[in-house]
């Protein structure tokens, strides 16, 4: 059996900014990603995705995000380029391809069991496998009687297939929002919320807001740790998605609260045909390999951790979490600066052994 320095689970970019800072702390990580690239989530986003911050506050640790106007919003494909390059560069063992599907105790010791039958041992282990494997499936009303089509947002690419329908996406986030207003230029949208949805000025003063949160040191504030969980984030607009709503391109409705076969029933009593509903509900961490390893996640199949580490596994780390540490820590702009925590903290317990 091959024994190994520590294990990162996951190739994208926590687990590229794992295996970045790893080396530099003189520690020899292996990634093991279940797909057949190294860009992680990224390639299966929807096509027209833009990333929410500036190229100049979108690297790991390293790398700039290459370009030189910095003040654009990547799209999709460049962050693809991007992190394929970024695996390039880096001087260590990826292995596309590798599904991590059990982690357990192996004395001391941790031994991994991939889907094709291989087996490995690892003296640490960081979990960086991210949320886009997970997609949640809320419990509403109606959802499981409804026999039209239900799609994850996980799953959509564009509006094209659904050109001419009618449509119904559930969500007040980012891409909720971001979807809906894009599958309006196609079909009748409606954008199902439980309550008016909240946005966020995309420049203040002729800044982007991103720069505002580095200047006030709101990104890296250490507040994971104060919140019991995960405040809802506003939606960042430059205008176009609140006069999108204002045109009703899409209309915006309270949640439906029933169905009836294809046809959803509204608040006010109103019964309508529905040919898809698009759950942009979020994800929760993608981390069911961890389940055989006794006290690393609670009940819910949520991480125990203290800032990526595991409060009852000595030697396991997580990474890419939603506000693991802060505001920015599962982003392009602020995982470096947890894995550069993980790192030397796992460096300092193998080094203990």
């Amino acid at each position: 059996m091959e024994r190994i320095d520590v294990a990162v689970i996951g190739g994208g970019q926590s687990g590229l900014a794992a295996a970045h800072t790893l080396l530099r702390h003189k520690l020899q990580p292996m990634v093991l990603e279940a797909s057949g690239g190294t860009a992680g989530s990224w390639p299966r986003y929807y096509d027209s995705l833009t990333l929410f911050s500036p190229a100049r506050y979108s690297s790991l640790p390293g790398m700039p995000f290459p370009g030189a106007d910095r003040g654009r919003y990547p799209h999709r494909d460049e962050v693809v380029a991007y992190l394929t390059a970024y695996a390039d560069r880096l001087d260590a063992d990826i292995r596309t391809g590798q599904r991590v599907t059990s982690v357990r105790r192996a004395g001391s010791e941790f031994e991994l069991t991939l889907d094709a039958g291989g087996r490995l041992t690892a003296r640490a282990v960081v979990a960086a496998s991210g949320t886009f494997g997970r997609p949640h499936r809320p419990a509403l009303p109606g959802l499981e009687e409804f026999t039209g089509q239900v799609l994850p947002a996980a799953d959509y690419r564009s509006p094209v297939p659904f050109t001419g329908g009618r449509l119904v996406v559930v969500g007040a986030g980012n891409s909720a929002v971001q979807i809906a207003a894009e599958l309006a230029t196609a079909a009748r949208v409606t954008l199902a919320t439980r309550g008016p949805v909240k946005f966020a000025a995309q420049r203040i003063l002729g800044r982007d807001l991103h720069f505002w949160t580095a200047r006030t040191g709101l990104d890296i504030a250490p507040l994971g740790r104060l919140l019991p969980r995960p405040p809802a984030q506003p939606v960042l607009d430059d205008g176009r998605y609140r006069a999108a709503l204002a045109a009703g391109q899409p209309d915006r409705r309270p949640l439906f609260t029933g169905s009836e076969g294809s046809k959803l029933i509204w608040p006010d009593g109103e019964r309508e045909e529905v040919d898809t509903i698009v759950l942009a509900t979020g994800y929760r961490p993608d981390l069911s390999y961890l389940t055989d390893l006794g006290g690393a996640l609670d009940f819910e199949g949520k991480p125990r951790h203290r800032e990526g580490l595991a409060t009852s596994v000595p030697g396991l780390a997580f990474l890419g979490l939603e506000w693991q540490r802060s505001l920015s820590s599962n982003s392009l702009r602020g995982v470096g600066r947890d894995a550069e925590r993980i790192a030397r903290r796992l460096a300092a317990y193998l080094a203990r052994r």
